[in-house]
């Protein structure tokens, strides 16, 4: 019984972690219709400019600040330079740029701040509580990673259901000509589409590197992971991002923790929870429209 809940706790830790990159995930195809695969990059280099401002005494929280100003404007610079000039052509060049940008953001993180393996502080204490006489898997910092992921859901929602912006950038994304004729600034608001979701993005890069080591490529299965995650719950749903996160996160801890060789298997087990939803509802379990093109 303990080690099923130890299991299933920190599956949710893991999930909520995986549901804060598939939020970023979301939010760039709901406002652009762009799957970003260098979201994870863009997390990552603006993780590593946390830890430079945490070395430097700036604290956690001075760190946090910096990395999520940092996402805004490298999400507003990546699409007005890299992303908008193939905005017109076949939708598969955007995504293959986004590749492209992936491979350099990493090889520019190893050259700036090297490869090693560098620890990165958690904000809330990493010891697990005590229950009934025995230490759960899951601890203050894990309430705080969940706690976090809830909120950006909350936003997310409120932005595209309750408010004009929200509705001029899924406007802009749908349907840009139509967009323009009713007065929509189309290209301020991919530009905010992409300076949000780097925004969401760095916030999750933070939330997994916390109590953790990060190096250029720390995010890379979180990627993978996150990904299957929105297209569970659907890519044009927040909520279905959280609730395929935690899915993914319960699966594979799952696997992990009763399995033989669990750990081994957990890629394949991903893959196969992808390939079934994409035969089964290739939309989403939460998603409204009844198909979607990437």
């Amino acid at each position: 019984m303990q080690q099923f809940l130890n299991v299933t706790l920190s599956g949710l830790a893991q999930g909520a972690i995986y549901a804060a990159f598939a939020l970023a995930l979301v939010l760039i195809w709901r406002s652009t219709r762009i799957v970003n695969f260098a979201q994870g990059a863009m997390a990552m280099f603006t993780t590593y400019l946390a830890l430079a401002v945490i070395d430097g005494g700036g604290g956690y929280w001075l760190g946090l600040v910096v990395a999520l100003v940092a996402g805004l404007v490298l999400g507003a610079v990546v699409e007005r330079l890299v992303i908008r000039p193939v905005e017109g052509g076949p939708e598969l060049n955007a995504v293959i740029v986004t590749l492209g940008l992936f491979v350099g953001l990493q090889a520019l993180a190893a050259v700036l701040f090297g490869s090693e393996f560098r620890s990165f502080p958690a904000p809330f204490d990493l010891r697990g509580f005590d229950l009934g006489g025995f230490t759960i898997a899951f601890t203050p910092n894990s309430i705080f990673v969940i706690g976090a992921v809830v909120v950006v859901m909350a936003a997310l929602v409120a932005l595209f259901r309750f408010t004009d912006l929200g509705l001029r950038m899924r406007a802009a994304a749908f349907s840009q000509e139509v967009a323009r004729l009713l007065g929509v600034r189309v290209g301020a608001m991919l530009t905010l589409g992409w300076a949000l979701a780097a925004v969401v993005g760095s916030l999750s890069g933070l939330l997994i590197a916390g109590g953790g080591l990060v190096y250029p490529a720390y995010m890379d299965a979180v990627i993978v992971y996150g990904f299957v995650a929105a297209v569970l719950g659907g890519l044009d749903s927040p909520g279905g991002a959280v609730v395929g996160g935690l899915a993914i996160g319960l699966a594979l801890s799952y696997v992990s923790g009763f399995v033989p060789d669990g750990s081994a298997l957990v890629p394949v087990a991903a893959l196969a929870i992808l390939v079934v939803v994409l035969l089964v509802r290739p939309q989403g379990l939460f998603a409204g429209s009844a198909a979607r093109r990437v």
